[in-house]
């Protein structure tokens, strides 16, 4: 099962789902449903089925959608947040992000017996000490955690998306270690991700927030100044599609967070990959002399440290150069 099957993340986890022979979704609307219907018309309904869950902040919000006929092995949760458009943190973020996580953990240990494994989508954000800078000479691994608090998260929305991811991850190791139920658990952590769209879910005014780089690039929105880079490490979306459905599917991965990490990456880097792999979108580009994006060098950032993602999930990072390529071609083909 895959909760939050609609997302860019989730959209991609479906596809190798689908190639393994079986998805169950849960959506917040009856129009993704559709377009995934759509995408996949001779997908019989014991191999792809559905369930509507509108608003997974409500309590027992997940209980209907875990149960199936034929029951669950596993449950892949997506479903949180992520973008900067927010009045009230707390409501908007915090609340959304906890909720949905503890709900989904409530409900399958109550309604889905069978499930064996849950894996949830954290992010680099409950890793990453966000008022340490860039911090060279630390390396950023699974045993680092966020040390946001509930007061910080609340002044403003980069700390309240940083703190719902946080307290998410939290809230759900802890009910592995108070409820002891009959499943384990993953956690995926992800910096930014890129890579290519799936083209009947994203248009290219929802795009995920870390695509959007990307669109302003190819679409002369940086001609003038590359903007920072923020974030100066990434992954590909396939490579963490993957190592979830690895993750829901090895025993080793049982009760362990993965930091999911192909390494370092800056804006500039992308431009220079788009200028060359897309000779007809020069006139859209900034300069090679144009300002802006650079990567500050490898010994004036924090490193990191992605040996389990690789040794246990056996996961084989895909280049930024690929990525790329991948990704303005998906957007190209929705009107980029």
């Amino acid at each position: 099962m895959d909760a939050g099957g609609s997302g860019f993340i989730a959209a991609h986890i479906l596809d190798i789902l689908l190639q393994h022979g079986q998805a169950d979704l849960s959506f917040r609307s009856q129009e993704k449903v559709q377009k995934i219907k759509e995408a996949h018309p001779n997908m019989p309904k014991d191999k792809l089925d559905f369930a509507i869950v509108e608003d997974i902040a409500k309590e027992s919000a997940f209980d209907d959608a875990v149960k199936s006929d034929p029951p669950f092995e596993a449950v892949i949760h997506t479903a949180s947040p992520f973008h900067f458009n927010v009045t009230d943190a707390k409501k908007d973020l915090l609340d959304p992000a906890v909720i949905g996580t503890t709900g989904i953990l409530k409900a399958v240990k109550k309604s889905a017996p069978t499930v064996k494994r849950v894996v949830i989508t954290s992010s680099f954000a409950s890793i990453v000490d966000g008022t340490k800078g860039n911090r060279p000479g630390h390396t950023y691994s699974e045993a680092d955690w966020d040390p946001i608090t509930e007061d910080e998260a609340i002044q403003n929305a980069m700390n309240g998306y940083r703190a719902s991811k946080t307290f998410a991850e939290k809230a759900a190791w802890d009910f592995i270690e108070k409820e002891k139920p009959k499943f384990t658990l993953a956690t995926m952590c992800p910096p930014l991700v890129l890579g290519p769209i799936v083209h009947y879910l994203n248009s290219l005014d929802a795009l995920n927030t870390s695509n959007q780089r990307v669109r302003n690039i190819i679409t002369g929105q940086t001609k003038d100044e590359i903007p920072p880079t923020g974030t100066f490490i990434w992954v590909d979306v396939r490579d963490l599609a993957l190592a979830h459905v690895k993750a829901a599917e090895l025993p080793a991965a049982a009760n362990k967070r993965f930091f999911i990490t192909a390494g370092y990456f800056s804006n500039k880097e992308i431009v220079e990959i788009v200028r060359e792999a897309y000779p007809d979108l020069a006139s859209k580009l900034p300069s090679k002399d144009t300002k802006g994006g650079e990567f500050p060098g490898p010994d004036k950032i924090y490193g990191y440290d992605n040996k389990r993602t690789v040794e246990v999930l056996g996961i084989k990072f895909r280049s930024l150069k690929e990525s790329i390529i991948d990704t303005v071609k998906s957007l190209q083909a929705v009107g980029a």
